[in-house]
């Protein structure tokens, strides 16, 4: 059977469509290739502008130290600390401080309880204003460890909760005589 002209051009053309197809891929794929070492070039790049900067900047400071230990002495006033400078202990710290002068606000104080004290009366009184429920609070508890104390106050609420159920598990003999299926 002799092929006709058309049908070889046909052939001719898929042919070169086939080699267009995968040309085209192949310069694809390269290009691809090349822009990602251009973007690690830039990386690189930013990289060593940024370290040039650090360099450039450590350089001028360290250039300008006598501009800066001028600055601190005649401007600034700031010298290097004096042995007379530094304090022996609290008493010292302690005879620097003066008295409160007459319009002063008083210190700040900071509420704690001592852990060792029993819970006062006013404690044992606590209501919660959400239930009405009295309040017991966990240092007057003073349980053995504080896993205890935690399962206590969410034990129940961790279970219902949690997306994991307790197992069903049977023998076969009991499921098949109960008539259950097991899931």
């Amino acid at each position: 059977m002799m092929m006709t002209t058309s049908r070889l051009r046909q052939i001719g053309w898929s042919v070169v469509l086939g080699v267009c197809i995968a040309a085209f891929a192949v310069l694809s794929l390269t290009v691809h290739a090349v822009r990602n070492e251009v973007l690690l070039a830039d990386i690189d790049i930013v990289r060593l502008e940024i370290r040039k900067q650090r360099l450039e900047t450590e350089f001028q400071a360290r250039a300008s130290q006598h501009q800066l230990a001028r600055w601190n002495r005649v401007d600034l006033g700031f010298g290097a600390p004096r042995a007379d400078q530094y304090l022996e202990g609290r008493q010292q710290l302690a005879a620097l401080g003066q008295p409160r002068g007459p319009g002063a606000p008083s210190p700040i104080r900071v509420a704690r309880a001592d852990p060792g004290s029993a819970p006062s009366a006013s404690a044992r009184d606590m209501v919660s204003p959400v239930s009405g429920r009295p309040v017991t609070l966990a240092s007057a508890q003073a349980p053995d460890d504080a896993g205890t104390l935690f399962t206590e106050a969410f034990g129940d609420f961790l279970i219902e909760a949690s997306p994991i159920r307790p197992a069903k598990a049977q023998t076969s003999a009991t499921a098949s005589l109960t008539g259950e299926v097991a899931e």
